[in-house]
């Protein structure tokens, strides 16, 4: 069995990444293959799927798989900047450039030369960023923030969404020339409901990880438990399993895992179309009254009220269930648990990555950030 899994990470920390990826079932394998084939090249690959499907042990095979594999592997994800920001993260910046520039630095770009740089949740990135991008794609150079002077650099990208981005230039969010600079090689990755025949194995894997750092003895997964497994929805896919499994041997007593202990969500699995179904044209009409009346009433901010009510009632419609809400509203869950966190209907506050510096250049470095 081939096992993919992402470097040792704190089990402590959570995160919508996938830890582990297995190639059991036939969808699988011909992903694998499809890896293989893609990864020798220097091309451009876009990597989509389902938060938790596993885009960045993806993007790290096809760095060990590739040429540059000697070179440094750096993974960020584009929605942990902040806007004014993630154009200095990138691309670096001078001394003096803007207010706190006190020193000049060099952006992840520069930080990966040589190697590969996974930008996850691609479709974060602002429209201004979005053309300076496009230029480094078709020039192979960068310009530092309040620099004049173009740095080549030899970087392969790599980049990531969970959300559609075809549907986003249709919409005007992203920029189509972009889409298709990115677009030279893709890789679908399907979600664990669509490939069934990776479940166990990823169930077992996840038993063992986690019985080994317990300091557990032998552990055994009853049959109804593993026919549970089998017919559950996971719209978490890959991160939901391995919670699942984690929290078991957390609970159960005895030397078997039983159904009860997995404690399965009852979260609904409908995909973002299965959602825009249970639209009628009555309830567009009744949707169109509704905006007629608020915009008759007037007031400040009307747009961002709206955008309010829109985000809190789909986050109540999906259980209050980040992952889910971003599907069906179309956007990544960094925007929603972003806005939610604006609103006040959830803790914290959105965490900014540490800046690359000489020690970047080194083989391998990682910034985490929720990704899928």
């Amino acid at each position: 069995m081939t096992i993919l899994k992402l470097p040792t990470v704190d089990p402590t920390v959570t995160s919508a990444r996938a830890k582990a990826l297995v190639f059991e079932d036939a969808r699988s394998r011909e992903l694998l293959r499809l890896i293989q084939r893609v990864a020798p090249s220097h091309a451009t690959v876009l990597v989509t799927g389902e938060t938790g499907t596993g885009k960045e042990i993806v993007a790290r095979h096809l760095h060990e798989l590739s040429p540059r594999r000697e070179g440094p592997f750096l993974a960020i994800n584009c929605g942990a900047f902040s806007e004014t920001l993630v154009e200095s993260e990138l691309f670096g910046h001078e001394k003096g450039s803007f207010t706190g520039a006190t020193e000049t630095r060099a952006g992840w770009f520069e930080a990966a030369n040589g190697g590969t740089l996974f930008l996850d949740e691609i479709g974060d990135l602002p429209p201004p960023v979005q053309v300076k991008l496009l230029r480094v794609l078709q020039e192979r150079e960068i310009v530092r923030l309040g620099s004049r002077q173009a740095q080549a650099i030899d970087v392969r990208l790599i980049a990531a969404t969970n959300v559609d981005l075809a549907e986003a230039v249709a919409a005007g969010r992203f920029r189509e020339d972009l889409y298709y600079r990115l677009n030279v090689a893709s890789i679908a990755l399907p979600s664990l409901r669509d490939r069934p025949g990776d479940i166990l194995p990823l169930a077992h894997y996840f038993l063992e990880l986690y019985r080994q750092r317990l300091g557990l003895g032998a552990v055994r997964m009853s049959a109804r438990a593993e026919r549970d497994l089998l017919e559950h929805g996971w719209p978490g896919n890959i991160r939901e399993l391995d919670n699942v499994v984690h929290r078991a041997l957390l609970v159960f007593q005895g030397d078997e895992i039983s159904a009860s202990d997995l404690r399965l969500s009852p979260l609904p699995t409908q995909r973002p179309d299965a959602f825009a179904r249970k639209s009628s044209a009555p309830k567009d009409d009744a949707l169109e009254s509704a905006l007629f009346s608020l915009f008759e009433q007037g007031g400040p901010d009307v747009y961002s009220r709206i955008e309010e009510r829109l985000m809190r009632a789909a986050y109540q419609f999906c259980d209050r269930n980040q992952v889910q809400t971003a599907k069906l509203l179309g956007v990544s869950r960094n925007i929603v648990r972003a806005r939610l966190m604006q609103y006040g209907d959830i803790a914290g506050t959105p965490r900014n990555a540490q800046h690359p510096s000489a020690r970047a250049l080194g083989r391998e470095h990682t910034l985490s950030g929720n990704s899928g």
